[in-house]
């Protein structure tokens, strides 16, 4: 066994850790994981991150489900506008360069990083007036949209921008964590069906790499309970930045 899968199969684990405890943060380190440890193409990559989010987030959504920690009606209605925006993401990334995707998928890991890095924020009550914000309906459906196009176009869940969108709503945090494995689930399907008949995929790479992540969000829906949920965040955000920036400097210099 080489080197380099070894590393994406411990990798894989960390991957589920992180949405099993925070409900996002470790798909963003699928695609980086598979292309520069695993070897596969960046398209191809992007798709079979979709496979792994996917099911990871689908299987670890049960166990928040049966501790009580999902809001099925406000996830579903946040996931059925983002499948929308998950499959034209999707249809669009096929036609794009694969630097240019890679690119982008750094600047984004850039940018959770700050926001993992960075004070946590309290959600406060909105306030409506005359010139102030929309109603929530609209607000979840443009964030939904939102979130599935970065999905479908990127491979990465979104759940960094779910979570605190749940809390806006009014979710706890548990609940949040809980609630954007559902969107998750659901954007990766819709992403993953625009892309399936244009992109190869490894499976027993993608298997192998899920079924290990699966392990690992079992795992962190147990610690969630025990761990000092801004220690894990900041930590995995360092992590996050270190990675986001070499895939930056590898588009850069190649």
């Amino acid at each position: 066994m080489s080197i380099g899968l070894v590393a994406t199969l411990v990798a894989a684990v960390l991957i589920g850790l992180s949405l099993g405890a925070l409900g996002g943060g470790g798909s963003i380190l699928t695609v980086p994981v598979l292309v520069y440890l695993a070897g596969v193409a960046p398209t191809a990559a992007i798709a079979a991150s979709l496979v792994v989010v996917g099911l990871t987030a689908g299987i670890a959504v049960i166990a928040h489900g049966r501790a009580g920690r999902v809001a099925w009606r406000t996830g579903a209605l946040f996931a059925l506008v983002g499948v929308v925006g998950a499959f034209a993401g999707a249809r669009l990334g096929a036609h794009l360069p694969p630097a240019l995707l890679l690119g982008a998928f750094a600047v984004l890991m850039i940018a959770v990083a700050a926001l993992m890095l960075g004070p946590r924020r309290q959600p406060t009550e909105v306030k409506v007036g005359p010139a102030n914000d929309w109603p929530p309906l609209l607000r979840v459906a443009l964030i939904g949209t939102a979130v599935g196009l970065t999905t479908g176009l990127l491979g990465a869940g979104g759940g960094f921008i779910i979570v605190p969108a749940l809390l806006l709503v009014g979710l706890d945090m548990s609940t949040a964590v809980g609630t954007s494995l559902l969107v998750i689930a659901a954007n990766c399907a819709a992403g993953l069906a625009g892309h399936l008949g244009h992109t190869d995929i490894d499976w027993p790479l993608t298997l192998g790499v899920t079924a290990l992540a699966v392990v690992g969000s079992l795992a962190g829906s147990r610690l969630v309970r025990h761990l000092d949920p801004d220690l894990l965040r900041r930590a995995f955000g360092a992590l996050v930045a270190l990675i986001g920036t070499a895939v930056l400097t590898a588009q850069f210099l190649h």
